[in-house]
């Protein structure tokens, strides 16, 4: 089956919103085995929508709208579709009712332009909405599909999930499972090495290696009919990619770094505490936008220049002169100033160059230094990392989280 996304509204057309709807939906309609060959944006407008849509339906199997259920004049979705497709807006009392208690829920007064949204194409499925009063729809015609969804987010998606996703998979009686390996520490083309004879001899499940920034996500997929036959197929499969890669994979479930070592920190009962330079906080961040992080943070300091270095974590004014700022020496002492300061069970310092200017032949941008620590184990690392500033502040802190990473699980330091 193949699907088109169409979302309804000038205001996307306009570039004042990110139409985030149709990359959620895509990567649902993925796990089903349905296939997503256009996402198309139209306006407020009835003509040119009612033309969008007849062009979708002759070459998609399934055209899911977004947008244009509301109750106001240029909430045209419902009304131009009923139209093309010869069919007459009902009136549902049970979801007018359901409209008049949402809003006597909240002491509003409902207006009378939010009957308009009880109407449905007759002999259309309903599509509930818990969270606001624009209720969606199915309708089945001629061996195609229209599915119409509100636009906002955080309505849409429970629908789609609650709703449309279980109807479609009784449509197609398959799904796709997948497994999302993260790994850090080895590129991506020494991974293909490694994994070669597997990615050439792949049928179900397959495997599709890529590169994000500064790591490698391996998603294996299986196409089957349920999650048991799912498991069968990706567990060996995935087995062999983590025998193969080792202590490279930090995670199967496709969590970032930043939430492994969280949940490693909180298991093992650690607080981690944060000396940070050339990153700014950027670690810390990554941390604490976690939700629960209070459990395992203990404090973060900035120290970007030599003075906040000497004076927040003691770093010795020796050091800071005959080595400099980015150095090993200055490193392990500001892990060391951190631990006696905080008392914190584990934590890691950075300091480096990121760029673009600041950089010498001796000690050029990209050079950086990480110390961590937990309990009385001390590590220390030096990066000569590439890109731009961005790039080098975050891979400055995924190499500090997968240091903790290791020495939490006792693992060497690659």
């Amino acid at each position: 089956m193949t699907a088109e996304i169409l979302a309804v509204g000038t205001e996307i057309l306009m570039g004042q919103i990110a139409n985030t709807n149709a990359q959620y939906i895509s990567r649902r309609l993925a796990e089903l085995g349905i296939n997503v060959y256009f996402h198309t944006v139209v306006g407020d407008n009835a003509g040119r929508l009612e033309e969008t849509l007849k062009r979708a339906l002759s070459r998609s199997d399934i055209v899911i709208t977004t947008g244009g259920l509301g109750p106001t004049k240029d909430d045209l979705t419902k009304e131009t579709i009923s139209r093309a497709l010869n069919r007459n807006l009902v009136l549902h009392e049970d979801i007018l009712e359901k409209i008049k208690n949402y809003f006597e829920k909240r002491n509003r007064k409902m207006s009378e332009i939010n009957i308009k949204q009880a109407y449905l194409p007759e002999n259309s499925i309903v599509i509930p909405n818990p969270n606001g009063t624009a209720p969606g729809c199915i309708i089945e015609d001629g061996g195609k599909m229209v599915i119409m969804l509100p636009g906002p987010p955080k309505e849409m998606q429970p629908m789609f999930d609650e709703t449309v996703f279980n109807y479609l998979r009784q449509k197609t009686g398959i799904m796709l499972v997948s497994k999302m390996l993260k790994i850090f520490g080895i590129g991506e083309s020494d991974i293909e090495t490694r994994l070669m004879d597997l990615i050439e001899n792949q049928s179900n499940p397959t495997i599709a290696p890529y590169a994000s920034q500064g790591e490698v996500t391996i998603r294996v997929t299986a196409c089957c009919s349920n999650h048991d036959e799912a498991a069968a197929l990706l567990s060996p499969v995935v087995g062999e990619i983590k025998s193969r890669l080792g202590d490279f994979v930090y995670s199967e479930d496709g969590e970032p770094l930043e939430k492994v070592v969280f949940n490693l920190l909180k298991e093992n009962r650690l607080v981690l505490a944060t000396a940070e330079s050339c990153t700014g906080g950027l670690l810390a961040g990554k941390i604490t936008d976690i939700p629960g992080s209070s459990e395992v943070f203990e404090r973060g300091y900035v120290t970007y220049s030599n003075r906040a270095k000497a004076e927040d974590l003691g770093v010795s004014w020796d050091t800071l002169n005959k080595y400099g700022a980015v150095s090993r020496e200055t490193a392990v002492e500001m892990v060391t100033g951190l631990k006696n300061k905080t008392g914190a069970s584990a934590g890691v310092a950075i300091t480096g160059i990121a760029g673009p200017g600041g950089g010498t032949e001796e000690k050029p941008v990209g050079l950086v230094y990480v110390a961590a620590y937990v309990n009385d184990n001390i590590v220390c690392k030096k990066l000569q990392l590439s890109g731009n500033r961005e790039r080098i502040r975050n891979d400055s802190c995924l190499n500090a989280l997968d240091m903790l990473r290791r020495l939490i699980l006792g693992m060497e330091q690659r």
